[in-house]
């Protein structure tokens, strides 16, 4: 292929747009440290252009075929990236506790991966409209979150001996204590009926401190473990 001024504007300027758009995306996923990060945004970006690229303009790269049969119908192709992209966004949701992790950065590789459809079709207007909005919703909405005020949201579970009263005062006293809110309290017996397993989600000020919270469990002589998970996507 000659490289030409409209080879550059066909096939080049999209593909160095979705690789740019990209890297912007990923450069914040990776500053704070997510699984999908700098390079996986990118090559997303990336591989959508080059897929609706290859779409486009398939009469190209079909030319033994007869005209009358081929039919170009990019949407098909759009439609066969976003499905795959699912996929991947599934790999980097992941369950901690009674937390939801990831959704954020596999929202970030859906819109990346609709980014580079755009800019597979030239569509820059839209293409660039969108990642800025993409960029803003990420990097913007951040400050926004961390200066608003909001309370903290963790989950609590907390495992008792058998022995004694039932805890779930104790707890309850705790956690008021603490100036923590739960919701509801959910019970389980566990270890053949040894133990007694309380779990909650909590709600406190945004200054909650989740230390305070595993001191005073760790000084509880009935406790056998527990566990505290803040939620934080």
């Amino acid at each position: 292929m000659e490289l030409t001024s409209e080879t550059l504007t066909r096939y080049v300027l999209p593909l160095l747009s979705a690789a740019l758009a990209g890297s912007l995306i990923g450069l914040e996923r990776e500053a704070r440290g997510h699984p999908a990060g700098l390079r996986t945004h990118t090559l997303v970006c990336l591989a959508s252009a080059l897929l609706m690229l290859a779409a486009v303009h398939q009469t190209e790269w079909v030319r033994t075929t007869p005209m009358e049969v081929i039919r170009i119908d990019p949407v098909r192709m759009a439609h066969g990236i976003l499905t795959g992209i699912g996929f991947l966004c599934g790999g980097v949701i992941f369950r901690q506790g009674l937390s939801v992790h990831g959704l954020t950065t596999a929202a970030s590789l859906w819109v990346t991966s609709a980014l580079g459809t755009l800019y597979g079709v030239s569509s820059y207007g839209l293409a660039l409209g969108g990642t800025v909005a993409t960029v803003v919703v990420l990097v913007g909405f951040r400050w926004i979150d961390e200066h608003m005020p909001a309370s903290n949201i963790i989950d609590v579970t907390v495992r008792y001996r058998r022995d004694g009263v039932f805890p779930e005062d104790d707890f309850q006293a705790l956690m008021t204590r603490l100036k923590l809110k739960p919701r509801s309290v959910r019970h389980k017996l566990v270890g053949a009926g040894g133990a007694i397993e309380l779990g909650a989600t909590l709600r406190g000020p945004s200054n909650v401190q989740t230390r305070a919270l595993a001191e005073a469990l760790c000084d509880d002589a009935r406790v056998l473990r527990f566990e505290i998970v803040p939620r934080n996507d």
